[in-house]
């Protein structure tokens, strides 16, 4: 008999709820930045003064967004992946058994349903690196937590140098490739128009375009950032988990320790960031390199600040009914992902609504909030009559070759 056919996956009992409750407040904030991917342009993402109007409640939306969410639940949720290797490998290693092997085949099927949904629903896939960086990453997962640190920040600062290379060298670069790479940064009209009636057209018509740009992501953009980002951010999370920062057993004053410092410091930082790129007129010499620099750093301390808070949380008996409901979000953090992308490319492509690049900032939000909802009363209604969310279900029975239990018995 193989070790795969005698592995047992985790019990809905054997999970630890402050975890999923961390990873369920990570998935739901994902979605605050995100939807400006599924709504209006690419560009938009990073240089809000590429497209749609910047002034009143709008400028508010983003700066907001900006500030408490941009990259700080991917880096949630990216410290999470990490635990979770080191968390499923000692499982595992528990029993007896072998566990690079499943890592492996359970990182290859999250690789494949990463692709299938770059590639058939949206370009903005975050699944792909990560199932790439896991690869690598669990080869570390019996480092030392001290050592996974100092690798992990090693790791992660690589991005970050990169990008003031880039941003020091611009003046060296031949005109026609400083220019082809500023249109990344700001599209000229019949870029930006092409891009809207693209996504407004039909799923079929949409192809060639999303294809191109996940492959961009899936390769120079992988290769220039989410590598090291993403790379660094699990093996940090390794260090995290080995220290029982997520699992809640830590003392309050811990907690309350890394969120005062988190929050003190690095929203300041990410502050001063908006500040200095408004001044400089979202230009492409400053903004897309030196100007990325304030929250690529300072959303690292603010997501420490909401760890601790979650943490917090999930330390309370009074907000025990709070934890267990992010909790079971974040038990179908797969199947919440997906059905994010799925509600919002209705919303905004040309197979469903098409309503992209017509919903400004004010508008993207509420839908955020009622996306929310959703899922936050969904979620827990589901996990009533079914063990995993749909998603979950299918990752573990692939990776176990073997279906699981789906419904709640007893």
């Amino acid at each position: 008999m193989s070790q795969t056919s005698t592995a047992i996956p985790t019990r809905p009992s054997e999970r630890i709820l402050a975890l999923d409750a961390l990873r369920g407040f990570a998935i739901l904030g994902i979605l605050v930045m995100n939807i400006q991917l599924f709504a209006m342009i690419e560009a938009a993402y990073l240089n809000p003064a590429s497209y749609g109007d910047l002034t009143g409640i709008n400028r508010w939306v983003w700066i907001l967004s900006h500030v408490f969410t941009d990259q700080k639940f991917m880096t949630i949720f990216s410290l999470l992946f990490g635990a979770g290797i080191v968390l499923f490998t000692n499982r595992l290693e528990e029993k007896g058994l072998n566990p690079v092997r499943l890592h492996y085949r359970r990182t290859l099927w999250l690789l494949v349903i990463g692709l299938l949904h770059a590639y058939l629903l949206w370009y903005g896939d975050i699944l792909v690196p990560y199932a790439l960086c896991s690869f690598i990453v669990v080869l570390f997962r019996k480092k030392s937590p001290t050592l996974l640190t100092v690798l992990g920040v090693t790791v992660f600062s690589v991005s970050s140098i990169l990008y003031l290379l880039f941003g020091l060298f611009l003046s060296y670069m031949p005109p026609e490739v400083y220019e082809g790479t500023k249109l990344s940064w700001q599209p000229v009209l019949e870029v930006v128009n092409h891009e809207i009636a693209t996504y407004q057209s039909g799923w079929l018509e949409q192809m060639p375009l999303r294809a191109m740009t996940a492959l961009k992501f899936q390769t120079f953009i992988f290769l220039i950032l989410f590598l090291w980002r993403a790379g660094g951010l699990m093996l940090m999370g390794m260090a995290l988990f080995k220290w029982d920062v997520f699992t809640a057993q830590r003392s309050r004053r811990f907690y309350a320790t890394i969120m005062v410092i988190g929050l003190a410091v690095g929203m300041p930082i990410v502050s001063y960031g908006v500040v200095r790129n408004f001044a400089a007129g979202w230009s492409f010499d400053y903004s897309m390199f030196l100007g990325t620099q304030f929250n690529y750093w300072g959303s690292l301390l603010v997501s420490l600040g909401y760890i601790g808070l979650i943490m917090l949380v999930s330390k309370a008996p009074k907000l025990t009914s709070i934890t267990r409901l992010f909790g079971a979000v974040g038990r179908m953090a797969l199947t919440n992902y997906l059905l994010q992308t799925i509600i919002c490319t209705t919303i905004f492509y040309g197979h469903g609504f098409g309503l992209f690049g017509q919903v400004e900032r004010n508008g993207q939000i509420l839908i955020v909030l009622g996306v929310w909802a959703f899922q936050l009363i969904a979620s827990p209604l589901w996990l009533r009559y079914f063990r995993f969310g749909p998603a979950e279900w299918a990752w573990r029975s692939l990776t176990y070759w073997k279906p699981q239990p789906f419904r709640v018995t007893g």
